[in-house]
C-alpha cells in the first residue's frame, strides 16, 4: 500500500477493557498511544473512532426503542473517546474530541475545517458520537469520517487478527486472507464491517487494513512493513 498520509483508526470499545472485561485497561491504551505517537511523529495524521460496546449493546435489548438505544450507544462512544483522549494526553499527545452534536464544553462540534485545523497542529482527532443519527453503526461512522476527511485508509483493530472465510472460533480450518477486495467482502458476506459501511468504502475507494489489537505493535506494523493482518482493497 502507498504511503499513508492520513488514517482513521477504529478501536473496539470492548477491546479497551483488556482481560478485565470491564472498565479500561490503561496499560493497553498507553501502548496504543505510544504507537500512535510514533505514527504522528513520522508525518501521518491520525483520527480515531471508538465503539461503545464496553458500555452498551442496545441492539440486543428489544425492550428499548431502537432510536433511544442508539442514542445511548452514541453517548457511550463519547465517554470512551474522552477517556482515551485523556490517557493519550498523559502520554504526551495533543488531542481533540469532536462530536456531531453539542456536548456542552466536553467536546467540540464536528466540522471538516475544524478537524483539518487540529490535524495541522499534529493533534489526534477523536470522532465520537457516531454519525449523530440512529440506525447507523460505528462502522458506518468510521467510513463516513474517512471519506469526509480524505483519509488514505481505515485501520480496523479487532479481536481477531484479520479476515477469515469463516469464523475461526468455530471452524479451526478457517482460512485467513492476506488480501481481498471490498467487493469480495460484500459478495461473500464476510462481515468485516457492516454492509452500509462496506458499500461506502467501495464507492469512495477507501481501503482497509484489519489486524488484531492484541498483536504486539499491531498499529505500528501497518506502517513499517511488518503487517500481519488482512488488506482489503477498494476495488
Amino acid at each position: 500500500m502507498d504511503k499513508l498520509n492520513r488514517i482513521i483508526l477504529k478501536l473496539s470499545g470492548e477491546a479497551l477493557t483488556g482481560d478485565a472485561k470491564s472498565g479500561y485497561d490503561d496499560e493497553l491504551i498507553s501502548n496504543i498511544a505510544g504507537q500512535v505517537k510514533t505514527i504522528i511523529d513520522n508525518g501521518t495524521d491520525v483520527g480515531i473512532v471508538i465503539g461503545g460496546g464496553n458500555y452498551w449493546r442496545g441492539r440486543s435489548n428489544d425492550s428499548i426503542d431502537r432510536t433511544k438505544a442508539d442514542q445511548i450507544g452514541m453517548l457511550a462512544t463519547v465517554m470512551n473517546c474522552i477517556y482515551v483522549s485523556e490517557v493519550f494526553r498523559s502520554c504526551g499527545l495533543k488531542t481533540a474530541v469532536l462530536t456531531p452534536f453539542e456536548c456542552g464544553s466536553m467536546t467540540k462540534l464536528f466540522s471538516k475545517d475544524r478537524a483539518n485545523k487540529y490535524f495541522g497542529k499534529g493533534m489526534v482527532v477523536f470522532f465520537a458520537g457516531g454519525t449523530g443519527h440512529p440506525y447507523f453503526s460505528t462502522d458506518t461512522g468510521v467510513a463516513l469520517r474517512a471519506i469526509e476527511m480524505d483519509a488514505d485508509a481505515i485501520l480496523l483493530a479487532k479481536a481477531i487478527d484479520g479476515v477469515y472465510d469463516s469464523d475461526p472460533k468455530v471452524n479451526p480450518e478457517a482460512k485467513k486472507y492476506d488480501k481481498l477486495s471490498i467487493s469480495d467482502v460484500v459478495e461473500k458476506k464476510l462481515g468485516v464491517i457492516d454492509l452500509t459501511a462496506s458499500v461506502m468504502c467501495m464507492e469512495n475507494k477507501v481501503p482497509l487494513m484489519i489486524f488484531g489489537l492484541n498483536e504486539e505493535n499491531g498499529i505500528s506494523n501497518c506502517f513499517n512493513g511488518n503487517f500481519k493482518g488482512t488488506i482489503v482493497t477498494a476495488d
